[in-house]
């Protein structure tokens, strides 16, 4: 016979550890055209699908911060909690995700972990089969703005929980 033991009803968390440096006040005119750049990168594309973008180029480069952030506003936009939650193993579950979908997913990962030096042919020709060309350039900036977020994010240790959705909109 086993004994379970309940878990304590204020678990201690570890610390949350201290930002290494505040680099949106310290280069605000670096800040203030990533924001624009990420606007601008945004244009045309399903707030969703840019949502599903961000969350997996987040997981791939492990910016706690920016799942923090782009799992809320992908709530608020509607989003299922079941598709962010597969979206990490989204070639066991392509069910559920479109076609569409997939194609944004996959070319993401080609740009995010570019370990082979170069996004395949077979990536890139899939995802310009769902998307036209101007919606194409469109996607491939937002992926390279999201990695840009990710690098800040992880280099300066920013700390995640703090986010409210449509916080940064």
């Amino acid at each position: 016979m086993t004994t379970e033991t309940a878990p304590p009803a204020n678990p201690s968390y570890a610390p949350e550890p201290s930002p290494r440096l505040n680099w949106a006040e310290l280069a605000p005119d670096v800040y203030k055209a990533m924001v624009r750049l990420d606007a601008a990168a945004r244009k045309g594309l399903d707030p969703v699908l840019l949502e599903l973008v961000k969350i997996r180029a987040s997981q791939l480069n492990h910016c706690a911060f920016c799942l923090d952030m782009h799992t809320k506003d992908a709530l608020a936009a509607g989003e299922s909690v079941q598709r962010i939650v597969q979206l990490s193993a989204w070639e066991e579950s392509p069910h559920f995700y479109t076609e569409r979908e997939l194609a944004a997913i996959e070319l993401t990962e080609a740009v995010t972990v570019l370990t082979d030096g170069f996004v395949p042919d077979e990536v890139y020709e899939k995802a310009a089969r769902h998307f036209a060309e101007t919606e194409l350039a469109q996607l491939i900036a937002a992926i390279t703005v999201i990695n840009a977020w990710n690098r800040f994010g992880v280099t300066c240790r920013l700390a995640p929980g703090h986010y409210q959705a449509g916080q940064h909109k």
